[in-house]
């Protein structure tokens, strides 16, 4: 895993030697990363489900202000603290290590907007869902106007949860799901406010 552009090009990246924490493939994140080219460059990122920092100081290597990199192990933090030093991007981040909803609350109280939110959160989980649902429920907090939301998951996973799944992910009142994108087994979905 490594840094693919930007001021940290080529820097390779800690990985935690489990299978809990899933680091997005380097193909996936370039295609991901040409998509939002247009959203990264003085921008406030949060990558709630941050595993290893992989995304957050990726947008940070191109240009980003701000991430602010949370999870909720102790094998994923510690990742990407170790991450941060490698990049030397401590001036740049800010990590947490909290349940999703509870850095949602955070972010909320410090009033916190960011102009990219990456959930890559464990694919056979519905913690995506749960997040997307509470931004929505949130407009005016969290996402910027024009932010945009970026949600990893994977195709079978979704398959597996039938079309309920899919109507799911296509129906939150303040949130327009704007594309899908699939990489072999990834899908991305982007989101931005209705």
């Amino acid at each position: 895993m490594r840094i693919i552009a930007g001021k940290y090009k080529a820097k390779r990246l800690n990985s935690p030697k489990t299978d809990k924490t899933r680091p997005t493939l380097d193909r996936v994140k370039e295609a991901l990363f040409s998509i939002i080219d247009g959203y990264i460059n003085d921008s406030n990122v949060l990558d709630l489900f941050s595993g290893t920092g992989n995304l957050g100081l990726e947008a940070i290597s191109r240009g980003a202000k701000f991430a602010w990199l949370n999870d909720d192990k102790n094998l994923a933090i510690s990742t990407i603290v170790s991450n941060t030093q490698l990049t030397k991007s401590q001036n740049y981040v800010k990590i947490t290590k909290k349940d999703y909803l509870k850095c949602l609350n955070q972010v909320k109280k410090e009033n916190m907007i960011f102009d990219i939110i990456f959930l890559d959160p464990p694919y056979e989980s519905n913690l995506g869902i749960n997040t997307l649902k509470y931004i929505s429920e949130n407009k005016g907090n969290i996402l910027k106007e024009n932010g945009i939301i970026i949600y990893e998951t994977d195709k079978s996973f979704t398959n597996k949860s039938n079309k309920k799944q899919e109507g799911i992910l296509e129906s939150f009142e303040n949130l327009e799901l704007v594309d899908k994108k699939y990489y072999s087994n990834v899908v991305l979905y982007l989101y931005q406010w209705r």
